[in-house]
């Protein structure tokens, strides 16, 4: 292992004790102590835990154990030596704080908002940081080149399964707070992963994709990229223009786009990342 490798590596290491820190925070302090539950894995843990009165950490280690090992082929060795460090983490952590018997809120209804948000930023530093907390995610993405359904859909229906069971455990309202959890947390580490500058990427068909072009490197300072497109019904050949912009220079280009062309053709889409000194300089 190189010097490079070694420092990225350390680095990534620190976040995700950080990020532990937090999950296990939240989970032994804010959802557990209410009866509310995460999906996935740890929320399969945190039901084996309250039957058997075995510790959390126990079941988070043996129950990723076999994803871990199921990981290796997919993703190599530097993410399997991270996920096993990190669930490791949390195993650790979820002990420690259990042990102090701090509870955060007796509110269920607040626990399930903000021990969402704090497990969703805490997991979301984990993921940030090349490593996983959960094997639900690495059994879906072996599942779905199997099964006619995407990682997502596979996923969901885990959590599906999962939150009925928590009903019977646990309760119907119980069951429906945790789903709440899971869907402020899953929104959480979006925000963690993407950030707050969310970018956007805009396709424009026009006839005057030209004047368009210059018009928008002009007044908004962003780089476009013409594209050949062919008309699937005239066949005419054309050029689209596409572009990489913030989300509050949407309004401001489709205004440049009407100006010149009204009857343009326009398609925004979500930009997840953006690497680029261009971009970056512009923003």
């Amino acid at each position: 292992m190189n010097k490079v490798t070694l420092k990225l590596t350390l680095f990534r290491m620190f976040w995700i004790t950080i990020g532990t820190l937090i999950a296990g925070f939240s989970l032994e302090c804010v959802l557990i102590p209410n009866e509310v539950i995460d999906g996935g894995v740890v929320g399969i843990s945190i039901m084996l835990s309250y039957l058997t009165d075995y510790s959390l950490g126990i079941f988070l280690i043996v129950l990723n154990l076999p994803f871990i090992i199921m990981a290796y082929q997919k993703f190599g060795r530097d993410f399997v030596f991270l996920m096993f460090f990190g669930v490791t983490l949390l195993s650790v952590f979820s002990e420690i704080f259990h042990r102090s018997n701090y509870i955060i809120t007796s509110d269920t209804l607040l626990a399930s908002l903000f021990g969402g948000i704090i497990l969703g930023a805490g997991v979301g530093l984990v993921l940030k940081s090349n490593a996983s907390l959960d094997g639900t995610e690495i059994l879906a993405i072996k599942l779905a080149k199997k099964q006619p359904f995407s990682v997502g859909e596979i996923i969901m229906f885990f959590n599906f399964f999962i939150f009925i069971l928590a009903g019977f455990v646990y309760g119907a309202d119980k069951a429906m707070y945790s789903a709440l959890t899971y869907f402020i947390a899953y929104r959480v580490i979006d925000l963690v992963l993407q950030g707050l500058n969310e970018a956007k990427s805009i396709f424009i068909i026009s006839s005057k994709y030209d004047e368009i072009g210059k018009a928008i490197m002009k007044k908004l300072d962003k780089s476009v990229t013409y594209l050949s497109a062919e008309g699937g019904y005239s066949g005419v050949k054309s050029k689209m223009i596409y572009c990489v912009i913030t989300k509050i220079e949407i309004q401001k280009i489709k205004e440049i786009v009407n100006d010149i062309d009204p009857a343009s053709f326009i398609a925004v889409e979500n930009v997840h990342e953006v690497e680029g000194k261009r971009y970056k300089k512009n923003n």
